[in-house]
This record gives C-alpha cells, structure tokens and sequence, in this order.
C-alpha cells in the first residue's frame, strides 16, 4: 500500500523494459556510423592511394622529353607519345590500388595530365541501406622542366 492516501503506486511502474528499447535503438544507431565512419576512412585511404599514385605516373610522364626538340632548340618539351607511355608503365607497375577501375592520360608538349577513377565497396554501410560503391576520381598534372 502507499503512504498517501489516493495514490497507488509510481506511475513509471507500467512501463517496464522501455530502457532496454532505447537501449537497443541506441545500439543500432551506434553500429549505423561505426558502419559509416569505417567505410569513410576506407574511402579516404583509397583516394590517397589513387592520388599517390596518379602523381608519381604524371611525373614519370613529364621525364619524356623531346630530345629532338631539346638539341635543336634548347626548348624544354615533351614528346606525348613518349611521355604517355612513360606515364601509362608507371601506374601499371604500381601495386595496390586496388579500387581503380580506369586511367586517362593524356600529353601536348607543354604537360602531362593523369586522371583516374575508381569505386570503393562499401561493407556495414552497404548491409544497412544496400549503397551502391563510393565513386572516386583523381587527377594530376605536370609539366617539364630544367633542373636548376
């Protein structure tokens, strides 16, 4: 019985096992971005790998020098097919890049341009709301020089 007269019992006591369900709801929102920051980080790593990458084949594009051009004139020029070449040998023998899913290089004479694309499958993202791969898409540019 209660002390008061008129009043029964808490008026909470109806209402057992509600904090289990905000528990378990915060539990399913906790796992939710555990699930995203784990496939935002991934992603981030890919696209610094990507760029990484696209920026050491660039460079090796812009050492393809038109010697030609370079004893005729003294002008500091790439030979785009050459540079090209240079470019496309240099990504292909990179390892681990394993979220490109395709290069386009492209020289003139005055620079060299890399771009790739890739998609990164996401993991606990995907099962929770069936997402289609994160794009990813990377450039660099570089031109020839004179060492100093």
């Amino acid at each position: 019985m209660s002390a008061v007269p008129g009043w029964t019992s808490s008026p909470l006591s109806d209402e057992r096992g509600s904090v289990a369900l905000w528990l378990l709801g915060l539990c399913v929102m906790l796992l939710f971005v555990g699930g995203l920051s784990l496939d935002l980080w991934r992603a981030f790593t890919e696209r610094r790998a990507l760029a990484v990458a696209v920026d050491a084949a660039a460079v090796a594009g812009a050492s393809g020098i038109d010697v030609d051009a370079f004893r005729a004139t003294g002008a500091v020029v790439l030979d785009p097919a050459e540079a090209e070449a240079l470019a496309a040998a240099n990504l292909a023998a990179q390892s681990g890049l394993d979220a490109l899913t395709g290069v386009t290089v492209s020289a003139l004479p005055a620079a060299i341009t890399v771009e790739a694309t890739g998609a990164v499958e996401l993991t606990l993202t995907r099962m929770l709301l069936d997402a289609e791969p994160l794009p990813i898409r990377v450039a660099a540019t570089a031109e020839p020089h004179r060492s100093p």
